[in-house]
This record gives C-alpha cells, structure tokens and sequence, in this order.
C-alpha cells in the first residue's frame, strides 16, 4: 500500500499545493514565500523520511500569518489522506528528542483524532524573549499557529516540550522542527505486530 497524498488548497488568501509520501527518503521540493519555514519544513522531512513537494503563494505583503496557518492546514489533511482510513497498523505514538548545544526540543504525538496542541518551556534562562523574538519576519507565535493547525487537522495530539532555550529563535525551532519530524516518523510507521488493525481499543481512529 503507497501511503501518499496530493491536496490543492485554494483560498482568497494562499494557494497550496502538496504532495507527500509518508514512506519517503526524505527528499523534499519546497517553495514558499516564508524562507525560514522552507528551512523547518526541509528539517522536518528529512528527518521524518517523508517526501515532500510543497507549492505556495500567498499574502505575505500582508501578513505572514495566513500562509503559515494554511500550510499547516493543507499539511495536516495531507498526513491524514496518506494514513487512510482507521490509520490501519500504525504505532500511533511516537516521541523524539533533537538537541542543539544546551537547547532541547521534545515532540509527542498521538494521532488520535482528536486534534489537540500544547507547548511547554522547561529551564528558561535569565534575560531570555525568545518567545518574542522574530528572525526574518518569523516569530515564535507563528510556530504555535503552525502546529495547532496541523494538529487539527490531522487529528492527533501534539505536545512539544522546549528544555533550556536558547535566546536564538533559530536553535529553539530548529530543535523542535528536528524532533516533531522524528515523532511523526515512529508514529506513522507501520507496526507488524498490528496485522493491519486499527491502532485503538475502540476499533476506529476518525
């Protein structure tokens, strides 16, 4: 079974276009109007083996916000279609850990269907805004936009833990961009023990 997915997203805002197989080598195609999050995304598929063709324009001379909530949109259903339905013989779970000097990133996920995002900080250092700091037009916030609508949108729950962050922006998501890439990998992966059933006691995953 080729778990893959192509998804057009049209708005009045951004245009989307993607395609994604989840059982990749990583190899990635991405242009975007946002260049830092070209370079997470890049991370992210790498990492995660998944290959990912990603097509964007959008309304960026006004805002970034819109097409960086609706790349995490598109993505999100795209990960969704790829699974299939019930999400037959997946680990379900998965957990990483991406460090960058002192700086940790943790991801957890579980693809659920029940869309759900958290952040946690762990061990801020003294004299730290990297929650309000911004790197070529990129904030923290944006980052928090991204996975709530991912999240959603795949249906799964998403919590990333950010352990002594640095006062660069760039470390802190690039530990995190690392680690969601390696979580989604383990739990997107295909579990023979499962023999193809669906991952939850209740026999179905929305």
């Amino acid at each position: 079974m080729q778990r893959k997915a192509d998804i057009e997203r049209k708005s009045k805002e951004t245009q989307i276009k993607v395609s994604l197989n989840i059982d990749g080598a990583g190899k990635t195609k991405i242009k975007t109007p946002i260049g830092f999050l070209d370079h997470m995304l890049e991370l992210f598929a790498f990492h995660g083996y998944f290959d990912l063709d990603l097509s964007v324009t959008g309304d960026t001379h006004i805002d970034i916000h819109h097409t960086n909530e609706d790349i995490g949109i598109v993505l999100g259903k795209a990960f969704k279609k790829a699974l299939g339905e019930g999400k037959s013989g997946i680990k379900r779970f998965g957990d990483a850990y991406a460090p960058m000097e002192a700086t940790v990133g943790r991801c957890v996920i579980d693809i659920s269907g029940r869309g759900f995002f958290k952040f946690n900080t762990e061990g801020n250092p003294p004299n730290s805004d990297y929650a309000g700091a911004e790197l070529e037009g990129y904030k923290f916030a944006y980052f928090t936009h991204f996975m709530e609508s991912f999240a959603h949108n795949l249906g799964a729950t998403l919590s990333f833990t950010l352990q002594n962050p640095s006062d660069d922006l760039h470390t802190n998501l690039e530990t995190m961009f690392k680690s969601f890439g390696l979580a989604l990998d383990q739990a997107t992966t295909i579990d023979p023990r499962r023999q193809g059933q669906v991952p939850s006691t209740k026999g179905i995953i929305d």
